[in-house]
């Protein structure tokens, strides 16, 4: 069966969203880059230099906000077979082809009490990124660490080091996680 099959809707189906709570300082943070460009180039004669500059950042914080309305109508299903997204990007991961299991950690304070988690999932070259702000985050971690120890997936010491601080220990018996 290929990777992009349809996965079977079973009973224990859940699904998972980017709350809007969790994405409004994305918007916040793109809307601070752009609107002053924006009142810049509207309000004051600029030269070729400094438009430049004010261009590039501008098509930074234009790109960062389009990741973020396409991050934010993204939607996860998990399955028991497998996850698929449903967005501008539809994607499929099979629990019994995953390949690649990788949870970084991302932190915005130098004493690391604050930041994100990345988790990335490949199989039969399919490449799904979720990040730790979509609701059951650790759900799907935990699915994911499941089938990873399934296909005997070496995991980095840091991708077991994050799970293992989202209390998912990696490899061990069921009923130990």
């Amino acid at each position: 069966m290929s990777p992009m099959a349809e996965l079977e809707d079973a009973p224990g189906t859940t699904r998972h969203i980017y709350p809007s709570s969790a994405m409004v300082g994305d918007y916040l943070r793109a809307a601070a880059g752009l609107v002053p460009t924006g009142v810049l180039f509207a309000t004051v004669p600029i030269g070729t230099v400094a438009a430049t500059v004010l261009g590039v950042f501008a098509a930074i914080f234009g790109v960062f906000g389009l990741r973020t309305v396409l991050r934010h109508g993204t939607s996860i299903e998990m399955t028991e077979d497998g996850l698929r997204t449903h967005g501008v990007s539809n994607r499929t991961i099979r629990w019994a082809e995953l390949d690649r299991l990788k949870l970084a950690y991302y932190s915005t304070r130098r004493d690391r009490r604050a930041g994100w988690m990345q988790l990335e999932l490949i199989a039969s070259g399919t490449k799904v990124s979720l990040d730790s702000r979509i609701a059951g985050f650790d759900q799907v971690a935990r699915r994911a660490a499941d089938a990873a120890a399934a296909r005997g997936i070496d995991l980095s010491e840091a991708t077991s080091a994050n799970l293992e601080s989202l209390g998912i220990r990696p490899g061990a018996p069921e009923w130990q996680r």
